[in-house]
């Protein structure tokens, strides 16, 4: 446990290091105007607390900087003390019902109002309605089905007959499909039931059979991630490399990995970080992530990050991503209702 003098000189340490990236030395924090220390006290204080592992030193005649340790420490005070910390200056103004639209706008301004990478996870499919059903002919014997949900997503299938699709057929089964499934969760069981028709024709239970998987699989496009800032971490806004930068891009561009991370932390309240070797995923462990999840009252649907160096500005982005996820909740309990 640290005493009050060593918690503010970690602080201090923390935040001037993260201004400047210039390890802070004990002259320097003397002669601020708010302490009234000496040099000499600083310096003692100093020795705690790279004996905790919260400081360190780059070599005999430098400052000190903090270590990951130490930024879990400071952290960990801004999030016990979180009402004490406005929100940076963001608008997000959602005029339409269409999620992905929603989520792009998130991702954008948590991107340039921190500087930093944003990553936002969108709903899974399959908790969305579907609104329209079309089925496109691509040619003689090749038919696409688009399947538009009540957020706005698309998914598309193509099948491919051995025989050409008769456009009468293609024509009734868009009318039947729409009737039976609109409205109908796009992963729900009772899609099976509503989807086969007791009194089909041979000829309609036959094409019907060879394009449920579009309704009847998990939809292609689940868990969608969006990305904004990526520069930011190439040409590090804050000046501080990231280890390992091109396999954490290569993860990002994956997708599928950092989504099945993110999804990983639903279940997690309120701001959540991990901060360099914290990440359960090596790609990250050179950089640091701090998110906060969105949803209704009654379920988690995704998650909004932020990802930069060690040496981040994290009560900015604690500040914006807990603003962002509690705007986002609210819109899409409003879609959800």
């Amino acid at each position: 446990m640290l005493t009050d003098r060593q918690e503010q000189i970690l602080r201090i340490v923390v935040e001037a290091f993260t201004e400047t990236g210039a390890p802070v030395g004990s002259r320097a924090i003397a002669e601020r105007p708010d302490v009234a220390w000496a040099p000499s006290t600083v310096r003692n204080e100093f020795a705690v607390l790279v004996s905790h592992g919260f400081l360190e030193q780059p070599h005999t005649s430098a400052g000190r900087r903090p270590t990951e340790a130490g930024y879990r420490y400071f952290v960990d005070d801004l999030l016990r003390d979180g009402a004490r910390r406005e929100a940076p200056e963001i608008e997000l103004t959602f005029d339409r019902r269409e999620i992905a639209d929603a989520i792009r706008q998130t991702t954008e301004t948590l991107a340039e109002v921190n500087e930093l990478m944003a990553l936002v996870s969108a709903p899974p499919l399959e908790s969305e309605e579907i609104l329209r059903i079309e089925l496109v002919p691509l040619s003689p014997q090749k038919v696409m089905v688009v399947v538009i949900t009540s957020n706005g997503n698309v998914t598309k299938r193509q099948f491919e007959f051995e025989q050409p699709v008769d456009a009468g057929l293609a024509r009734w089964a868009t009318g039947y499909l729409n009737e039976r499934l609109g409205g109908v969760p796009l992963g729900a069981r009772m899609i099976r039931s509503r989807l086969f028709a007791n009194d089909l024709s041979p000829v309609e239970l036959s094409f019907i059979e060879a394009i449920g998987t579009a309704f009847l699989e998990p939809p292609q496009g689940d868990n969608i991630l969006f990305v904004g800032g990526s520069r930011h971490l190439i040409g590090s806004g804050s000046g501080e490399p990231i280890p390992g930068l091109d396999q954490l891009m290569g993860a990002v561009e994956e997708r599928e990995a950092v989504t099945r991370l993110l999804r990983a932390r639903l279940g997690e309240r309120g701001v959540y970080l991990r901060i360099g070797h914290e990440n359960e995923a090596v790609e990250l462990v050179g950089a640091s992530v701090v998110g906060a999840n969105y949803g209704t009252h009654t379920r988690q649907l995704g998650s909004v990050n932020v990802v930069g160096p060690v040496r981040m500005d994290y009560p900015r982005a604690i500040a914006s991503v807990r603003f962002a996820a509690a705007r986002l909740s609210d819109f899409v309990s409003d879609v959800y209702a």
